[in-house]
């Protein structure tokens, strides 16, 4: 029986693959086998690859840069769709780009037309798309900041939708599209200002050399663990001991990462997985990692910064 479904799938789609190791595809470098594998180089492939995985009652997983992600040590016993689409147009100030491509591709392209509001993102990897389901951001910045709209799927009715970015209901590392797994990024268009393109490339390298000076870039990772917190602590005792607090209050915002060391998890290994000395909030993977090392990491962070600091840790990384 199983034969026949992957062998009927075949028929509509050559390129199918059986029991693909998904750790190749991820940033994490850890995952098990897919029990099928397609990469869809099109929206119109797209489309007709979930139609058919519909009609099979196959579950699917739309598959973008892999980044800040953990696939199970188990695969997924369904159809994992690579989405591949890349190409973009930049018009003047507008830069429409697929959810494929890269976001060091959509930083190059800022650049090379003199375009500001991007350079932020120089250096993290992971795709447009991957971004705008997780509200990317960093140095104050965010992806949604100059996003105009939005294209995806929606895989209930499999039409293809606009929405505006407040329609989005971008919150911190937050969106419709994380919210509601039936909704893919298709495309997105961005509204960018001109600039110095001698001050941009500036920009570009102070944050590439940035990241890597405080993150853990010679290990696999799915960058950051959780969320920053935004809340404000008011225990007097807490505020005594940690007086770094305050300043973190002022902002509104206190890094996970320094909930982390200072539970002493800094450097903490299980398996395979460390929480890195580098930048606390980073899970690397030293080599050997399993998801459930990474998990079990996860699971104690959250139960210490939760007792020390009553503080509910929020996953950022999406757990397959």
């Amino acid at each position: 029986m199983k034969d026949d479904i992957y062998n009927n799938l075949k028929l509509d789609l050559p390129e199918l693959k059986e029991g693909v190791l998904l750790k190749d595809y991820t940033t994490f470098k850890i995952g098990g086998l897919a029990k099928y594998f397609f990469i869809a180089h099109s929206k119109e492939i797209l489309i007709k690859v979930i139609k058919l995985a519909k009609t099979n009652k196959i579950p699917i997983f739309v598959l973008g840069g892999g980044s800040n992600l953990l696939i199970s040590d188990k695969g997924f016993k369904g159809l994992v769709i690579k989405l591949k689409v890349k190409s973009y147009k930049v018009n003047k100030n507008k830069i429409v780009v697929d959810a494929g491509v890269g976001l060091s591709k959509l930083v190059n392209l800022v650049l090379e037309n003199s375009l500001t509001g991007m350079d932020w993102a120089a250096g993290i990897p992971g795709s447009t798309g991957g971004a705008i389901y997780g509200n990317a951001q960093a140095f104050g910045e965010k992806i949604s900041d100059n996003l105009m709209e939005v294209e995806y799927l929606d895989v209930k009715s499999l039409k293809i939708k606009k929405v505006s970015k407040k329609q989005c209901k971008f919150t911190l590392k937050n969106s419709i599209f994380k919210k509601n797994k039936n909704l893919i990024v298709l495309s997105a268009t961005f509204d960018l200002k001109k600039g110095n393109i001698n001050e941009i490339r500036k920009n570009v390298l102070e944050h590439i050399n940035y990241r890597k000076k405080n993150h853990p870039i010679n290990f696999p990772s799915a960058g950051s663990v959780f969320v920053n917190t935004e809340t404000k602590i008011t225990n007097k005792k807490l505020l005594a001991k940690f007086p770094e607090l305050k300043y973190f209050n002022s902002k509104g915002v206190i890094p996970s990462g320094y909930l982390i060391e200072k539970v002493g998890l800094s450097g903490k290994q299980i398996g395979g997985a460390k929480f890195s000395d580098v930048h606390a909030n980073f899970i690397v993977n030293t080599g050997n990692a399993k998801a459930q090392d990474v998990l079990k990491l996860i699971k104690l962070a959250k139960k210490k910064v939760k007792k020390i600091f009553n503080i509910n840790l929020e996953t950022e990384i999406q757990i397959l």
